[in-house]
């Protein structure tokens, strides 16, 4: 795990976030691969603070992680309280794209693990597009099931196999974040990072809110009205009580790791 030089981080109900922006961000990612050092990071907003106040070893995973990005506005709001002002959104299909194209011109490997089947290889598809030169050395989307100890043995074998720099991990939260913790270090690779909806949105399968919505805040109601059966319990009971908590537990700055 990362040690040293990490960036600072703030705690935002016990979930300890990094301190960064974009720049920063690829800066450190492009130090693990270069010095060999393998790390996960995790894509975190109101969701993941939220599933991490039921589940402690889902907390932890956060806060072990190599990065754990301020993917929503209102983490960002949460640095800016806490003291650190140059924060900025790290949002998790940015970050695909932004990394993607570095990884075009350094010549790092990726591979896809994630989301249903088709949808990574529409994704890479974009990804190529978009940074023409990247190596992308393989897709898999694995069964909406627990996988048995073979078939997660087969999966593990087969991405060592392509011998990836990068693996983007598109499996949902908090699921994503258990199977980086667990697979970080039985894979090869340096860097594993959880994106989630990242996947959906470059193969076009949900729609991408209006930067302008983006930075208001309200991604959440946007994304509300494109799949209200499956998110609204999430929103409606979320996001109320994470205002709530917030207000009672201010965001501060996390002292030592």
């Amino acid at each position: 795990m990362s040690v040293g030089g990490a960036p600072p981080r703030y705690q935002v109900l016990g979930v300890h976030i990094s301190a960064i922006n974009m720049e920063m961000a690829l800066g450190e990612i492009t130090d693990w691969i270069e010095e060999g050092r393998q790390n996960y990071v995790c894509v975190t907003g109101v969701h993941g603070v939220m599933e991490a106040q039921r589940d402690e070893a889902l907390r932890l995973i956060h806060n072990r992680s190599g990065l754990t990005t301020p993917d929503g506005m209102p983490m960002v709001w949460a640095a800016h309280w806490a003291g650190f002002p140059e924060v900025e959104r790290v949002y998790g299909p940015d970050l695909m794209l932004a990394l993607s194209e570095r990884a075009a011109q350094r010549g790092w490997r990726c591979f896809l693990y994630g989301a249903k089947d088709g949808v990574a290889d529409r994704v890479a598809a974009r990804l190529v597009r978009e940074s023409p030169g990247l190596s992308i050395v393989g897709t898999l989307s694995p069964p909406f099931r627990e996988l048995t100890a073979a078939e997660d043995t087969a999966v593990i074998e087969r991405i060592n196999t392509a011998n990836p720099d990068i693996v983007w991990v598109g499996l949902s939260t908090p699921k994503q974040e258990r199977w980086m913790a667990s697979h970080c270090g039985r894979l090869d690779a340096p860097v594993l990072i959880g994106v989630g909806a990242a996947f959906d949105i470059h193969a076009g399968v949900v729609p991408q809110a209006p930067r302008i919505i983006q930075r208001s805040g309200f991604e959440w109601l946007f994304r509300l009205g494109t799949d209200p059966r499956r998110l609204a319990r999430r929103y409606l009971s979320n996001n109320p009580r994470f205002v709530t908590r917030v207000l009672r537990d201010r965001p501060r700055r996390v002292e030592s790791l």
